[in-house]
């Protein structure tokens, strides 16, 4: 069962985000909107105890008589949707690309039965237990949106404007962001991951892609002119944060492609790159088999593998990254996820 407490702050007028308490696998933020007729989820916690844990935060917060009615889920991975099934009254947005992406994903028991049925001796069963073993999936049903769109939808909560975009194929293939014009803030969803000097976040994960798709989603986020931008993961950005973000995604693309260019094969490339530890302050790097791999099938139109065989491959690295670690001599990995302090 998850146990973990997350922070509710406020960052506008009307507006808060749920930064849970470390950061790691699944641990997503998300945001309320509030007004003294509706109120609004961006995205939503990854299991029932977690969100039911943020729907009592979200009711603290609501004037008397008014209930959170709708959800904007800014892409389907199981993280940011899941957690809908408690608000079973409440209309669930996505963009209508998001659906292909509900079924590559397990479905929340057959996920939960991965976790806890897996071998904790084989590398994928170990490494799923110890970052998913903390939620608790064993309930929980598929959540299907019931409005989805292409392109822009406009929203009002109240008297506020919401602002929601598609993007092209990025961190998955259907993604959006939210733009709160009135409190200038934008919630990207996963195509930021959030890090500071001070707060230090994990390597992003990305399914789909290509980079630059990703890197363009940054700056059209940029170009609404917002001054506060909550990331899919990881603490709340200004405008220079996303701007650090995409010299990372640039760099990561700059050694995949040159690294392509060489003939080195996409898993070697991702090692590759995870040795040079330009970004050592972000955890999990074992995920740059992810995005490395996403970005290889765009440039040589390699196949999709399913879920657990990419998952796989991420956690033979990570298996590499803790014994080159644990060698004399070994070139030491960055920190774990879960070793990594609460954010303040």
């Amino acid at each position: 069962m998850t146990t973990s407490r997350a922070n509710v702050s406020a960052i506008a007028e009307d507006l808060y985000v749920w930064l849970p308490p470390k950061r790691g696998w699944g641990l997503a933020n998300c945001g309320l909107l509030a007004s003294p007729r509706a109120a609004l989820w961006i995205d939503t916690p990854y299991d029932p105890s977690l969100a039911a844990e943020f729907l009592a935060e979200s009711r603290k917060r609501l004037p008397e008589g008014v209930e959170v009615d709708r959800v904007v889920v800014t892409h389907a991975n199981g993280d940011h949707l899941w957690g809908a099934g408690v608000l079973p009254d409440a209309e669930v947005i996505a963009t209508h690309e998001a659906l292909e992406h509900i079924h590559y994903e397990p479905a929340p028991k057959q996920q939960h039965a991965l976790v806890a049925g897996g071998d904790p001796e084989s590398p994928l069963g170990g490494y799923l237990q110890r970052h998913f073993g903390q939620f608790d999936w064993s309930q929980t049903e598929p959540v299907h949106p019931h409005t989805v769109f292409r392109g822009e939808l406009e929203l009002r909560v109240g008297d506020y404007p919401v602002q929601i975009t598609g993007l092209p194929a990025a961190h998955t293939g259907g993604d959006l962001m939210v733009h709160l014009p009135y409190q200038r803030a934008v919630f990207t969803g996963d195509v930021v991951f959030g890090s500071t000097p001070e707060q230090p976040g994990d390597h992003p994960s990305h399914w789909s892609g290509p980079l630059e798709n990703i890197i363009g989603a940054c700056e059209q986020a940029l170009a609404t002119g917002a001054e506060i931008f909550v990331p899919g993961h990881g603490p709340v950005l200004d405008r220079s944060g996303v701007q650090a973000h995409i010299a990372y995604l640039e760099h990561v693309r700059e050694r995949a492609h040159a690294l392509h260019a060489e003939g080195t094969p996409a898993l070697d490339a991702a090692r590759r790159i995870i040795a040079e530890q330009r970004y050592p302050e972000l955890g999990l790097p074992e995920r740059l088999v992810l995005t490395v791999s996403a970005e290889y099938r765009h440039l040589d139109g390699s196949a999709v593998p399913n879920v657990l065989e990419a998952m796989t491959q991420v956690a033979l690295v990570a298996r590499e990254i803790e014994a080159s670690a644990g060698q004399p001599g070994g070139t030491p990995g960055p920190r774990s996820a879960q070793d990594a302090p609460a954010p303040a």
